[in-house]
């Protein structure tokens, strides 16, 4: 399970643990995972996903830009000792003590999508100083879930994971032999909604097969058991 490591001039903050199939969101708003309070980092700043056996950190298109190893990028697969800067803070990426760290060739691990030279980071530094405001348009999104069948109504999705499946702990109860017991969940995320595959048979969205995380759109139609359901998003 990798550490990260938070940072602000080298003063230690907090470590933070990211597990295998989790997620985490970056940035100044409070439903952040790690919040970072600086008017240099965006309310939706960066995010780190669990993927196969590895991490990606993607920048959430953020005003100021997300650097690994003093290198603009847009994703980057994260390896063990990797410097994450965000504004004037510091994330150390690192492997715990003993445990298997993934090979850096599987995949695409040992490439990255830069954008610019560090250049641009000095650039940055420069005309970003401590407590610098930035211009943020926030948008309100709120999606919801309308039976089309197997159910009534309307159901908001305002919970970070909302559970979906035939056991009778999950928020959305779905009938079927083969439904898992938890067979997808939809999580809410500062760049939107996402349907994530996890065990049973697999769901539908609009009439495809699903086996793996995919974002939601306006009017998905998503078909898990006895269940049909209408994807609806909302923006202010």
């Amino acid at each position: 399970m990798p550490v990260l490591t938070l940072k602000f001039k080298n003063e230690f903050i907090k470590d933070y643990r990211l597990g295998k199939g989790q997620s985490m969101t970056i940035g100044r708003r409070n439903d952040s995972n790690m919040i970072i309070e600086n008017l240099a980092v965006s309310g939706s700043h960066a995010k780190i996903d669990s993927v196969g056996d590895g991490f990606v950190l993607t920048d959430l298109q953020s005003k100021n830009g997300s650097f690994v190893n003093d290198e603009l990028i847009a994703s980057h697969w994260l390896k063990n000792g990797d410097v994450i800067t965000i504004g004037k803070h510091t994330i150390l990426f690192n492997y715990t003590g003993g445990e298997e760290i993934p090979d850096e060739k599987i995949g695409d691990m040992n490439q990255t999508m830069a954008l610019r030279s560090d250049k641009y980071k000095e650039m940055i530094a420069k005309n970003v100083p401590d407590g610098a405001e930035e211009i943020i348009s926030e948008k309100s999104v709120a999606g919801s879930l309308s039976f089309l069948s197997g159910g009534e109504g309307e159901i908001a999705l305002d919970k970070k994971i909302t559970k979906i499946g035939k056991a009778s702990t999950c928020d959305i109860v779905a009938k079927g032999f083969s439904v898992g017991k938890v067979s997808a969940t939809i999580s809410k995320r500062p760049d939107g909604y996402f349907f994530n595959y996890v065990e049973g048979s697999k769901p539908k969205i609009n009439g495809k097969a699903i086996d793996q995380s995919v974002k939601l759109n306006d009017f998905d139609v998503i078909e898990i058991g006895s269940i049909k359901v209408n994807f609806v998003v909302k923006e202010s």
